[in-house]
């Protein structure tokens, strides 16, 4: 236990004095280093993690945890498969789905487009889609009437009501030879799903006229399966394997993205590595400032020896002045870190207001908005590592102080 006496000696040793300015500065250097290091790392690792679950929610969104596709071409026989597939436990739904690429055309401008065909019921079972509509009506998904993201919308200043054309490489025979397949769609809706890439480069289009249009008949090219329960997809997609039996080929967004997330993940704790040595520099400036007080305190520990103090007593004290200085620069850092992490996307609009730069591209960075997620146990792991450096950075220092021989000190003053 820690006793009165050693609180009140340990607070006046982090009170300022003239005499031990220099002392107090490196003092206040290695305060403002742990409570900057701690908000920094709460704070990159949140974004790290919110980028992370926003793009895999997002593209799992999109895409499904798996597919099952034909190693031949099409997918044909598509509905009994599909029914084949929800049959199996965790399987929460299935979704026929063709697509390809193709050429968007309006006016005097062009674009290469990822066209994917869907039912009007899948559309609307997506939240991700459904929730992104800004402009048109989901009963007019129907027919040759199509959705674009709001990024293309723009760039080709194309609105609702406005007729395109779409050209796929496939070919067809005409009376004058063979040319791609081309034919004219309607916007039905503009959709914004917060993610550049889908909403600049993605058509959705009803699956029978994408069937039409792509010249598949009563086929698709693949059927994307969501999972109710993700973290079982090794099981499930077994499961799904032994049911199909070799009618169509499995796989799942681990081999779409495999590289993607591995890097995203290999970045996170590298950039965890990194910072946390903003830590360890501020438990050295702690390690000087005590060496530094112990040594200009020498003589005041010679008389508090004199009279009683133990080597103990010592110990404490100054582990208690040096760890003070840590745990209020953890505490202040980590409440810094919380609320600018939960307030991120506001702190960033108004830094962007008042220097009149663009500090978040989506067009580089994929998402519309800075994401942060805030994990309490990374946030409890950085707290607790700050506080066993601060303790550990005041054991040499105080271990010192408490060897300190009392006649010695006195001898010389």
């Amino acid at each position: 236990m820690i006793s009165k006496f050693e609180r009140t000696v340990a607070w006046r040793y982090l009170r300022s004095k003239k005499a031990e300015g220099f002392v107090s500065v490196i003092a206040g250097f290695s305060f403002a280093g742990i409570m900057l290091g701690v908000a920094t790392l709460i704070i990159v690792m949140s974004v790290m993690n919110g980028f992370r679950h926003e793009l895999f929610s997002r593209i799992l969104g999109m895409g499904g945890h798996m597919n099952a596709y034909s190693q031949v071409g099409e997918l044909y026989d598509y509905m009994p498969l599909s029914k084949a597939i929800k049959s199996v436990p965790g399987v929460a739904s299935v979704t026929p789905i063709i697509e390809g690429q193709t050429l968007l055309s309006f006016h005097s401008s062009a674009s290469g487009v990822m066209v994917r065909g869907i039912s009007q019921a899948d559309f609307v079972a997506r939240d991700i889609l459904y929730n992104g509509i800004r402009q048109g009506n989901i009963d007019d998904f129907q027919g040759f009437k199509i959705a674009i993201g709001n990024v293309l919308a723009k760039r080709l200043h194309i609105s609702i009501g406005d007729k395109i054309t779409l050209t796929s490489p496939k070919l067809k025979s005409t009376p004058f030879g063979t040319v791609p397949t081309q034919r004219s769609f309607k916007i039905a809706m503009i959709f914004d799903v917060e993610m550049y890439e889908y909403n600049n480069g993605f058509v959705f289009m009803p699956l029978p006229a994408a069937q039409k249009f792509f010249q598949f008949k009563d086929s698709v090219s693949a059927i994307e399966i969501f999972l109710s329960q993700p973290d079982r997809i090794d099981e499930i997609r077994h499961a799904v394997e032994i049911e199909l039996n070799g009618r169509a080929g499995i796989y799942d967004w681990r081999d779409m993205n495999k590289s993607f997330f591995n890097a995203l993940e290999v970045e996170r704790n590298v950039m965890f590595l990194i910072l946390s040595m903003i830590i360890i520099v501020a438990a050295f400036n702690i390690i000087s400032s005590m060496i530094m007080l112990v040594k200009d305190k020498g003589h005041d520990i010679a008389i508090m020896r004199t009279m009683g103090a133990t080597r103990g007593n010592m110990m404490r004290i100054f582990m208690l002045t040096g760890a003070s200085i840590g745990f209020i620069g953890t505490i202040l850092g980590a409440i810094l870190g919380i609320s600018f992490a939960l307030n991120i996307e506001t702190v960033r609009k108004i830094i962007e207001g008042l220097t009149g730069t663009v500090l978040w591209d989506e067009e580089i960075r994929f998402l519309s908005e800075i994401p942060a997620e805030l994990d309490w146990n990374e946030v409890s792991t950085v707290v607790l590592m700050a506080f066993a450096l601060s303790i550990i950075a005041t054991i040499y220092p105080a271990w010192r102080a408490a060897r300190l021989d009392p006649v010695e000190a006195l001898r010389y003053e």
